[in-house]
């Protein structure tokens, strides 16, 4: 009891105060021991493992690169065309074959035509009687048993029950929705027994056998892209796609908003794109020019300009360079760079100006 009143009133034996500061120090010592080494890397033999980074480098050869401009497209079927019907009732029968490919006049939907069946009916019984009057009349006007204008008025009646049969029938083939070209249908939109009118989508309809790309440009290329002139298209993807493709016309005036130039050019058979999907095209504005293509992660954007890591006698360098076209996962750096420099591709963050890095390996990069 002694002991603990002491201690609160601040009374400690002087013998302890020794013992308790030598086994601070001696637990502070064996904290930063641990830190040393979980921050050095020790391993059996104790030492630190602070030695240099690890690279990945290319050795910079120019090569020949053209030098294009880029812009977005989207690929458009060579035919569209919602299908509707062009009179109004009830579908009596629904042919939509969801992403089918059918044939040109294939019946697509049916509408009720029984009104119109027994319309036509009646027209051809009065037609009937029309054309008997006529033949009858005719023989009497040989042997002058009637006179000329009535003769006359029982063909006109003739001619008129003509018209109102072909109108009706007319009217009949309205009935019937056929694909107006052969193509792939899209996906229904409505249900056998609907009551549909002429504004009613009952499907689409794209034909895919020829594909083109509708894109813009700025007014200053419209002489690049000329009908014929070459383009090439590429396709996000696994794998990436890309594609020749040739201009097939360009609109008449320019967008008086963007003052951008739109631009159809067509893909080759067989292109494996969907309509409707995004693209991009580039268009080559001249002649190929000598550059070093990088891989895009070796490119370190900045505010003035872009930089690559150089390795100069075992260490880090810092290099500014000119970026030019850029393609998927590569880019072409038109000034900067000396033809057998090493740039690193790979361990970029990794390093530092004027610090040693180490070498794993040398890879080559594809055009």
């Amino acid at each position: 009891m002694r002991f603990f009143s002491a201690a609160r009133s601040g009374n400690y034996f002087p013998s302890s105060a020794p013992l308790l500061l030598a086994g601070t120090l001696a637990l502070l010592a064996a904290c930063h021991g641990k830190t040393d080494e979980a921050k050095g890397g020790g391993g059996k033999d104790g030492k630190k493992n602070n030695g240099p980074a690890l690279v990945d480098v290319l050795i910079a050869r120019p090569s020949s690169v053209s030098d294009s401009v880029e812009a977005n497209g989207t690929v458009v079927a060579n035919d569209f065309v919602e299908l509707h019907p062009e009179v109004s009732g009830r579908l009596t029968a629904l042919n939509v074959r969801e992403g089918q490919r059918i044939a040109k006049g294939t019946v697509i939907a049916r509408v009720n035509d029984a009104d119109l069946r027994a319309q036509l009916q009646k027209t051809n019984a009065v037609l009937r009687v029309s054309q008997l009057s006529v033949s009858r009349l005719e023989k009497l006007l040989k042997v002058q048993g009637v006179n000329q204008a009535d003769y006359d008025l029982a063909v006109s009646q003739v001619q008129s029950g003509q018209a109102d049969a072909a109108y009706t029938q007319a009217l009949i083939a309205k009935t019937v929705v056929r694909a107006p070209f052969a193509g792939v249908l899209g996906l229904r939109q409505v249900s056998p027994g609907a009551y549909v009118t002429p504004a009613t989508i009952i499907a689409t309809l794209q034909a895919d056998n020829k594909l083109k790309v509708d894109f813009t440009l700025p007014e200053a290329y419209n002489n690049l892209v000329q009908p014929g002139a070459k383009v090439t298209v590429s396709f996000a993807g696994n794998p990436p796609r890309r594609y020749p493709a040739t201009v097939q016309a360009l609109e008449s005036q320019l967008n008086q908003t963007t003052r951008n130039l739109t631009v159809r050019a067509l893909l080759p058979a067989g292109a494996q794109v969907s309509p409707g999907s995004f693209a991009r095209v580039q268009v080559a504005t001249g002649a190929a020019k000598r550059s070093v293509v990088l891989p895009t992660s070796a490119i370190m954007p900045g505010d003035k300009s872009d930089q690559v890591v150089l390795v100069k006698n075992g260490k880090a360098k810092m290099q500014d360079v000119k970026t030019g076209d850029r393609q998927d996962d590569k880019i072409a750096v038109v000034s900067g760079l000396a033809p057998g420099d090493s740039v690193v591709t790979n361990g970029v963050l990794f390093t530092q100006p004027g610090k040693p890095v180490k070498v794993r390996g040398v890879k080559s990069f594809n055009n």
